[in-house]
């Protein structure tokens, strides 16, 4: 009776492999980010250039929404709670305020200090909303690969200190190869990436996370007409320039490296961190698989 019964329970192979937590890490960030380049490129394959607007980046978000739910429930054999949908859009709004507010005081201390000059503001139309697809792309994307699943799965392997030290760091490193990446860069990416970690340990949901990434992105460049990420600057809402000592404005990299912004959302990050710790929401290392 008992041989049969641990017959019955004994996990195959397969499952024995796809309990550790590197194999899910890196199934996990295949799966979910694997339909941004396969859309992209059959897209440009399929349809001219002047009709790719819009229209395959949010073919691509939903296909990564896809992806990320299969590794949840076949991979991780869990429900995906933190993209559950009430609640979905309360989340992205608060999410959106808070990456639209760290840009704005940014811009405004870099100001005071004389390094973002004003000079106008230009006139408002429709392509100034073109880029949210991108953006939303983006932003689902990385935070599902960097909060969803690295740093998920590490939590629950390792418990949320080593979690969060990890996951910043790996998502700071991803951007490595962007123009201009530099020491204070890295700094400004790990501090965003400890901020995001302790926003997804408060709300145990994605949301949020997507929200702030969305909002960050789209007001450093759409609004404020600066370089996000050592990516081109374009033209946006208001006309301005960064100007003087690299480690104020961020060089190329763009304010991400600028050591204003690795300080405010440092502050951002440690605040909400001591919530986070204070309020028992941090998750201890679990037993190692057998």
């Amino acid at each position: 009776m008992e041989t049969t019964l641990n017959m019955a329970t004994k996990k195959s192979p397969l499952a024995r492999l796809t309990a550790y937590p590197l194999v899910q890490i890196v199934l996990g960030m295949v799966l979910t980010f694997a339909a941004v380049p396969l859309t992209m490129i059959m897209a440009s394959k399929l349809v001219d250039k002047s009709y790719r607007i819009v229209w395959p980046q949010l073919l691509a978000a939903v296909l990564v929404w896809c992806g990320y739910r299969f590794h949840v429930r076949r991979i991780e054999k869990r429900q995906p709670i933190e993209l559950a949908l009430p609640g979905m859009a309360r989340e992205l709004g608060r999410g959106l305020l808070l990456g639209a507010t760290l840009v704005t005081l940014t811009f405004a201390v870099l100001a005071l200090l004389g390094v973002y000059r004003f000079s106008g503001v230009n006139a408002l139309n429709m392509l100034l909303l073109f880029p949210l697809a991108e953006l939303l792309l983006v932003g689902m994307a990385e935070e599902m690969m960097f909060r969803g699943v690295l740093f998920g799965v590490t939590e629950r392997a390792l418990g949320s200190k080593l979690a969060i030290a990890i996951s910043s760091l790996v998502f700071s490193l991803a951007h490595l190869p962007n123009d201009g990446f530099s020491v204070l860069a890295i700094a400004g990416l790990v501090a965003y990436g400890v901020l995001q970690a302790a926003l997804y340990m408060r709300t145990r949901r994605l949301w949020i996370c997507i929200g702030t990434h969305i909002g960050w992105n789209y007001c450093v460049g759409q609004v404020f007409s600066s370089t996000v990420s050592g990516h081109a600057e374009t033209g946006g809402l208001l006309r301005g320039e960064l100007a003087g000592n690299a480690m104020l404005t961020g060089g190329a990299f763009g304010v991400e490296g600028s050591l204003v912004t690795v300080l405010l959302i440092s502050v951002a990050a440690a605040y909400c961190l001591r919530q986070v710790f204070t309020g028992g929401q941090a998750v201890r290392p679990a037993a190692a698989p057998e």
